[in-house]
């Protein structure tokens, strides 16, 4: 079902995706960040916050971040069987981000809260879309217990995070001295499909 959660485990490569439900003024931060280590992103928004925060969603898009589907309202894609109601969670939030930057929304799809089933994806797949999971997620209040960086990894952050922004400078500076590379989500999917 185009559905991925990691790549290769030979190639040290990191795709970093944040989700974003809501601004809480720390995407300008992260954003900085990654533009100072050429880092290309890839951001997970709910409908909502591509209306409520044009001007951010405008500046990944400019600094060369992928803008991606993280569905209308945030529920879980598995408990929809009605495939109009699943086709307007997808489709009404790629309506608004071509409204914002007058361009197609990449076709990148994180079911929200990572709640999936067969059904859903292939609803996804038959939109045009693949799904991302992700194989790393850096959780704020696992203090001792995070997950280790591993190459092909599809790193999970959170755009609202003070934690996720305030840690990223030093994460992308040891990943870069531990030889990895950033990763868009273009990569993947054009490696698999070549």
């Amino acid at each position: 079902y185009h559905a991925y959660y990691a790549e290769d485990p030979n190639e040290k490569k990191i795709y970093l995706t944040f989700d974003a439900g809501y601004e809480n003024g720390y995407t300008n931060l992260l954003l900085d960040t990654l533009k100072k280590h050429n880092a290309p992103a890839n951001f997970f928004v709910v409908k909502s916050y591509i209306e409520n925060n044009k001007d951010l969603v405008n500046r990944m898009v400019k600094e060369g971040h992928l803008v991606c589907n993280h569905s209308k309202s945030h529920v879980s894609m598995a408990s929809i069987d009605n495939i109009d109601k699943f086709n307007e969670e997808i489709l009404s939030t790629a309506k608004a981000y071509k409204e914002v930057t007058g361009k197609e929304m990449p076709k990148y799809f994180r079911p929200p809260m990572g709640k999936f089933s067969e059904r859903s994806l292939k609803y996804t797949q038959d939109l045009g879309y693949s799904t991302i999971f992700w194989s790393f997620a850096y959780v704020v209040w696992y203090d001792s217990n995070q997950p280790r960086t591993h190459p092909g990894a599809i790193v999970l952050l959170h755009s609202n995070s003070q934690t996720n922004a305030e840690i990223l400078d030093e994460v992308l500076t040891h990943w870069e001295e531990e030889g990895y590379t950033i990763k868009s989500l273009d990569y993947l999917t054009n490696k698999k499909t070549s």
